[in-house]
């Protein structure tokens, strides 16, 4: 089993999923994309498999900070969007949990604990 959990240290979605993995007994690398960053291929292989609307996280205040202008484009086109998650990286959903689990890819965006007990147990 390898699991790589993404997002922000000091966020409290990604604190209730560090909680359940652990409690779980998951061994997962954890990715903070704010002091690591985050690649290109990744973010685009989350919009391609989840929605855009499912990584683009709408209602945290780096999107609201945004002009009226960026937001416009970001719903125009996923290719401005996903630059926009690229340079903005707080307005991915947390968290992105991907990896592989009894040979099955994993990929998960947002902490709900039924869906960690499912894929997990």
């Amino acid at each position: 089993m390898s699991i790589t959990i993404y997002g922000i240290k000091s966020c409290s979605t990604m604190k209730k999923a560090f909680t359940k993995l652990d409690d779980l007994n998951i061994d997962y690398t954890f990715h903070d994309y704010k002091k690591q960053g985050i690649d290109k291929d990744s973010v685009q292989r989350w919009v391609d498999q989840l929605g855009l609307d499912k990584v683009l996280n709408k209602r945290g205040t780096t999107w609201r900070k945004l002009s009226d202008e960026q937001k416009e484009a970001a719903d125009a086109d996923v290719n401005k969007a996903i630059d926009l998650l690229l340079e903005n990286t707080s307005m991915i959903k947390r968290p992105i949990v991907e990896g592989e689990v009894a040979g099955k890819s994993v990929l998960l965006c947002g902490f709900d604990e039924d869906e960690f007990d499912n894929v997990f147990t």
